[in-house]
Order: structure tokens, then C-alpha cells, then sequence
């Protein structure tokens, strides 16, 4: 963060100073887990039933933390008051934002994808000049604000992932870190229970565009007929990309190898440029153009464009990441999170990994999708009958919640695969293990319900093998 002093801070977030300096600065890092705080930093001190960041106060300070942001005093800790702490984290991002004019602010969203999309951006940006676009997903009312604090004067780039649990968020979102270049990937069912419809979350992603300035620039996938209509919500220049004739930034020719990487020939207005992706999975190609439009637009060369996509490589972790096993079994894990869009492009990638040969099988483990609502027991169907429609080999379904996937598979009469159900991710583990043979690729894929277990599971016998 750019250094404040205390009552800049105050001042910012509407705070009153409480047994602190106002001339100490913050030199450090603000953070909400006193075991990151370091000397010169800021402690955020939220409130909780089962943890109260107030009880770490002490720990923070003596940790080397100048002052404390909370909303009540703690004794002999420097603290800065405040009614809400979220609200506040939001007003102090904000008014470093203001302080760096020369800033340029790119925000993603999308129902999935966002994470990938922003790290390929922020690797694309890192080569014009200092980007911040941290690994992971901080996309939320705390994670974006923290995102911004790490930005200072020699930040060029701020990338910016952006979620929406409903209408309106995206409008706070952009009110803390107003973007100048905003990147809209897809429109699909991901949290439709909080949203109601697909609509509501056509509307939500869409004032992502509608909070860009007039010299500002959409970056919209015209393969999405939804996002593609957002281009009617915006003041700012529009630059459709995807595979459509009608993209500015479109992929060509367009190829997938027997790793699941695609290449393809990328065509925009500066020129042609070949791609050949590092990366797995065909939706890995929209991701890819969404992030060579922004960089061009920031003014990467289209010749420097081609190898720097081609360099791109996984940063977030839990995200099609590939490990090849020494018995010849190759991992996906996809575990972060799963909506039946982002679990569908996985089975897509998992479908062809491998190309024609005949000895490799296709495995996938699948657990329960989250926040579905109404849509719980369709979506999951879906995913079942378009892993057996992709003709998956071994379908492993973790957790009764998420057994309609097996149904759904099971409703495919043509489908000549095998189908098992399990309760938790030890089963899981078991079944793989007395099924697994070389050339097997497996696919794992699941909501935050600890799917990621069997992920791990395969990474340590990969390690030990």
C-alpha cells in the first residue's frame, strides 16, 4: 500500500482515533490474519461469533503493526474506530486508488473462468510494466479491497477478478476500484439460486460495462449472445472477442493436441499472430482472447502477443492443473469450484486429452454443485448426461447430494461407461485406487466440499510413486 499516516486513514474511512499517533505511518501491509502482519502494517480487526479479530489486536501490534482498524477499542492497541470494517476496508481502497492517477484498473467477471482469465492477463500486463493480480481468487467485498491495498506508486496495472452474488454488487465493486478496461467472459447459471434467473446474472455482470468511463474499453465474448448484448450498456469503446467472425480479437484454425492444449491463429485489427497455449482445455481459448485483447489495448505488440500467450502458464492453484503421474496416470485438478458451465468445459478438455489413443480412459470424479436453487437437481443431471454424451470411461460421484449426476449419466442409454457412487472423498480414493491403470487420465471436479481431497489424495501417491 502507498504510505498514509493515521489520520489519513481516519480521515478516509470516517474512523476516530483511539490511543494512536496521527502522524505514524502505514508502511506495511494491511491484513486480516495477524500470523501475515508485518513491521509498519495495518491490522483489520473484524468481528466474529466463533473468531473476533479484536482478540489478535495485541498479537498484530506486537507482530509490528502500527495500528489496529476495528469497530471497538481494544486496550493499549492503537486502533482506528469504525461502525463497519468491511465498509471501511472499502473506503481506504478507494482512496488509494484516488492517489494513483496513472493507475489502470482492468476488471474481470464472468459465471466462471475469472480467476484463469485474470491470471493470464496479469502475465500479459506484466510485461508492459508492475502489475498487481495476486494468485487466487479475492474477488469479494474484503478480497478485492485487499487486492487493491497491495498497489503503490510503481503499479502500472491493477487486475481486478470481480464476483457478484447478486444485483448490485458489481456496482459497489467498481465503486471502490472504478476499471478502465472491464472484461466480461460468460453468462451461465453459477450462484442462480441467489440470483433467481439467468437474466438477474446478465444484469448483475453487465454493470461491470456500465461503470466504465467514455474512454474506457469493453472487452466483450460475442460467443455469449448475453454478454455480447451488453454492448448496448456501455459508454466505453466495445472489442468483441471469440471464435464469432463478427470478434475484433477472434481465434482461427483453431486445434487441440493429445495433452489437451489448443493452438490457434490469433487475428485482430493490428494483424495475425499464432498461439500455441500451454494451458488445458478448449474453453482455455476465449480465456486466452479476452486477455490478448487487454493487453493489446494496453499496448503489447500483436508480434510480442503470439509468444507471450503461448508462454502463459497456470498461476492460481486447483485449476486444470495437470500432473503426470510415473505410473502413467495423468491428474486434472479442477477442484477450486465447479458450476455445471466450468464443469462441462472440463469434461469437454478431459474428452480430449489423449486424442485418438485407444488405452487411455477417461475417469471423472465429480462432486456436489453449489447454490443451484431450484436448478439443483437439473444441473446436476446435465453434467451426468454430458459426461456419458462425451463418452467418460469411469464416473465417480462424491456425496449423496450430488448423485443426480450419476442419474444423468445413467439416462443415456448409448452410454458405455461404468458409474460409481460414493459417500465421501475416501471412498472416492478406494474406487480410484482399485480401478486405475497407465494411460488413465482422471478429472476432478467439485463445489468447495473438500473434493479437493481426492485431488490431493492422487498428488501424494504421484509423489510417492
Amino acid at each position: 500500500m502507498i504510505p498514509l499516516t493515521l489520520a489519513e486513514i481516519a480521515s478516509a474511512v470516517s474512523g476516530t482515533l483511539v490511543n494512536a499517533d496521527p502522524a505514524v505511518v502505514v508502511t506495511g501491509g494491511v491484513e486480516y490474519d495477524s500470523r501475515k502482519i508485518g513491521p509498519g502494517g495495518l491490522f483489520l480487526a473484524f468481528p466474529g461469533e466463533k473468531v473476533d479479530g479484536h482478540d489478535f489486536a495485541a498479537v498484530a501490534i506486537a507482530a509490528g503493526a502500527v495500528a489496529a482498524l476495528g469497530s471497538r477499542s481494544v486496550d493499549g492497541v492503537p486502533m482506528i474506530l469504525v461502525e463497519d470494517v468491511l465498509t471501511a476496508i472499502g473506503l481506504l481502497a478507494r482512496a488509494v486508488v484516488d492517489r494513483l492517477p496513472k493507475l489502470t484498473i482492468v476488471g474481470i467477471t464472468g459465471s466462471s473462468g475469472k480467476t484463469t482469465t485474470k491470471d493470464m492477463i496479469g502475465q500479459l500486463l506484466g510485461r508492459l510494466g508492475p502489475t498487481v493480480a495476486p494468485a487466487g481468487s479475492f474477488n469479494n467485498e474484503l478480497g478485492l479491497p485487499h487486492t487493491v491495498l497491495l498497489a503503490d506508486e510503481k503499479t502500472e496495472f491493477l487486475v481486478l477478478e470481480m464476483g457478484a452474488r447478486g444485483i448490485g454488487h458489481l456496482t459497489y465493486l467498481t465503486g471502490i476500484a472504478p476499471p478502465r478496461i472491464g472484461v466480461v467472459i460468460n453468462v451461465g447459471v453459477a450462484h442462480i439460486g441467489e440470483f433467481g434467473s439467468v437474466e438477474n446474472i446478465a444484469v448483475a455482470k453487465g454493470e461491470l460495462v456500465e461503470a466504465l468511463p467514455e474512454n474506457g474499453v469493453a472487452i466483450l465474448n460475442v460467443d455469449d449472445p448475453r454478454v455480447a448484448a451488453m454492448a448496448a450498456r456501455t459508454r466505453a469503446r466495445v472489442v468483441g472477442v471469440g471464435e464469432s467472425p463478427a470478434a475484433a480479437v477472434r481465434a482461427v484454425d483453431v486445434t487441440i493436441d493429445e495433452f489437451g492444449r489448443p493452438a490457434y491463429t490469433l487475428v485482430c485489427p493490428e494483424g495475425t499472430t499464432a498461439v500455441t497455449l500451454a494451458v488445458t482445455g478448449a474453453h482455455q481459448v476465449g480465456n486466452s482472447l479476452a486477455a490478448a485483447a487487454v493487453a493489446l489495448t494496453a499496448g503489447l505488440p500483436v508480434a510480442e502477443c503470439g509468444p507471450a500467450l503461448s508462454g502463459l502458464r497456470t498461476v492460481s492453484s486447483r485449476r486444470m492443473d495437470v500432473i503426470h503421474r510415473a505410473d502413467g496416470v495423468t491428474v486434472i485438478d479442477d477442484s477450486y469450484n465447479a458450476n455445471p458451465a466450468s464443469t462441462a468445459a472440463a469434461l469437454r478438455a478431459l474428452a480430449t486429452l489423449g486424442g485418438t489413443r485407444t488405452d487411455r480412459r477417461r475417469i471423472a470424479v465429480l462432486g456436489y454443485h453449489a447454490e443451484l436453487g431450484e436448478q439443483e437437481r437439473a444441473g446436476h443431471e446435465e453434467v451426468g448426461r454430458l459426461a456419458a454424451e462425451l463418452g467418460v470411461d469411469l464416473l465417480v460421484v462424491v456425496g449423496e447430494n450430488a448423485a443426480p449426476i450419476r442419474d444423468g449419466a445413467l439416462s443415456n442409454a448409448q452410454w458405455g461407461g461404468d458409474s460409481v457412487q460414493v459417500s465421501d472423498q475416501d471412498e472416492a480414493l478406494a474406487a480410484l485406487r482399485a480401478r486405475l491403470r497407465p494411460g488413465d487420465v482422471v478429472l476432478v471436479k467439485g463445489s468447495r466440499y473438500r473434493t479437493w481431497q481426492v485431488a490431493d489424495g492422487l498428488r501424494a501417491e504421484a509423489a510417492a510413486s
